[in-house]
Formats: C-alpha cells, structure tokens, sequence
C-alpha cells in the first residue's frame, strides 16, 4: 500500500520561532516555512537579519512571515510580543524557544550580569513566553519545542551557569508537558556539536576531541536540527515530555 506524504504538513499553522534571524534560528525557520507555517520570527538587536530572511521567504509565500524585536529578559516586552503574534496572524499553533546565550562561567568568575544573562535568555525567557503563549496553544492542540544542549544532562567544565541553565529547560520541558497536556505537546531538541561559538571559545584542537568523541565522527549541520525541530512539530502527534540528541551518538558514551 502507498504511504502518502504531505509535502506541507504545517499548512495554516503559526509558528513563533525566538532567536531567528540566523544561525540554527534561521535554518528552522525555512525549514517550517517550507513545510507550509507561517512565521514570526523574533529577535533582539538583528533586526537587519530577520528582515532579510524574512524578504527571502516572503518571495516563496506572500504575508506568511512577519518579524517581532524584543528583549527576552524582560517579561512585559514577551507578553506583548505574544499579543501582537496573535493580532497579526490570527492565533498562534507553536513556540520554537531557540535564543541562548553561550560564555564560560569558571567558579569564581560568575556575577549577576552573567546569571541575568545566561539563565535569562536559556531558562527565564522560555518560561514566562511559554506561560504567555499557553492559553492560544490550547485553543489549537499546539505544540512547544525547546533547544537545550547535551549538557543539560551532562554539564560542560567550565560552563557550570550555561548547563544549569539549560537543566533547568530541560526539566521546564518535562513540566509543561504535565502541566500544559493534554493540549498542548511540549518536546525539546538537544543539539551536539552543530555550530561552533563565532567568538573562538573553543581552540581547533578542542573542537576535534569533541569531533573525535562523538560515534559519527563529524559535525552535525543546522539542518539536522531543523529536521528534529519540523519532526516534533509536525509529524509525533504522541510523543511529548520527550528530549531528541541530535548529537552524532556523543551522549551515548559522554
């Protein structure tokens, strides 16, 4: 028997994507947008980014994308960016939480400016945009995915506030979907090595023994997100609560 595929599984469907105007934010967003959502893509000083792809997917779908600047940490700013999503398209099926910061933190080092930050943009900002857009998602059985990080679960040296953080998404993710079922499906995707820092965090060398660590051997691409992303919010109608690693088999022997 044929197995029919739906070229535009989210045909109709509104997704709100944070940090989207470019590295893995922007690859998700054409990713959905190919599968038929339409967009609003946020961002917070990329303003230039987000109407540029924006202009780049308006081409394909005419009135699909729209793009919202906001500071994550700055609860108000998310409530009304949320209001003005819904005003615009109508209501609203998805929330992608992507924005994260990423810095070390060595034990020592860390002061306010660092957790307003780091647990701002990773861990804050996720849950009060999720309380904020949870009221819209269930009027349409609507769907959460978070971006955490493989070191969610097994913190990064170095890095104790970023990985706390991003534990803390990760047990968010587990509590909404207990508080938000049954209408509301909320997932997370761990990524593993995908984009490396564009501030030289990590020297060649040290990129290689994470490389080198992972059962694949290589690099993942934004791509491979992307698809984790549209799979979750697409196409795993019963899976909720749940973490992907899209990580080459890294945590399998972390």
């Amino acid at each position: 028997m044929a197995i029919l595929v739906n070229p535009l599984p989210l045909k109709g469907k509104t997704v709100l994507i944070t940090g989207a105007s470019r590295r893995i934010g922007a690859c998700t967003a054409r990713f959905l947008h190919g599968a038929g959502a339409h967009l609003a893509l946020h961002y917070r000083k990329d303003q230039e980014g987000a109407q540029a792809l924006a202009a780049e997917l308006e081409r394909e779908g005419p009135g699909s994308v729209r793009c919202y600047g906001a500071d994550l940490r700055e609860v108000a700013a998310l409530e009304a960016m949320v209001a003005a999503v819904v005003a615009d398209f109508g209501g609203l099926d998805a929330l992608v939480n992507n924005a994260s910061s990423f810095f070390p933190t060595p034990l020592g080092s860390i002061d306010e400016a660092a957790w307003d930050d780091l647990v701002g943009s990773n861990f804050k900002a996720p849950l009060f945009l999720s309380q904020a857009v949870a009221p819209h998602l269930r009027q349409r059985q609507g769907v959460i995915v978070n971006i955490t990080d493989v070191h969610a679960e097994r913190p990064l040296a170095g890095y104790a506030l970023y990985s706390a953080a991003k534990g803390a998404l990760l047990t968010l993710t587990r509590a909404l979907a207990q508080e938000l079922g049954p209408e509301v499906r909320v997932n997370a995707v761990a990524p593993g090595a995908i984009l490396w820092p564009e501030d030289g965090q990590f020297a060649d060398p040290e990129r290689q023994a994470i490389v080198d660590h992972s059962l694949l051997k290589r690099e993942g691409s934004p791509e491979d997100i992307a698809r984790a992303v549209r799979f979750l919010l697409a196409e795993a109608p019963y899976v909720t609560g749940q973490v992907i690693n899209v990580d080459g088999g890294r945590t399998a022997h972390l």
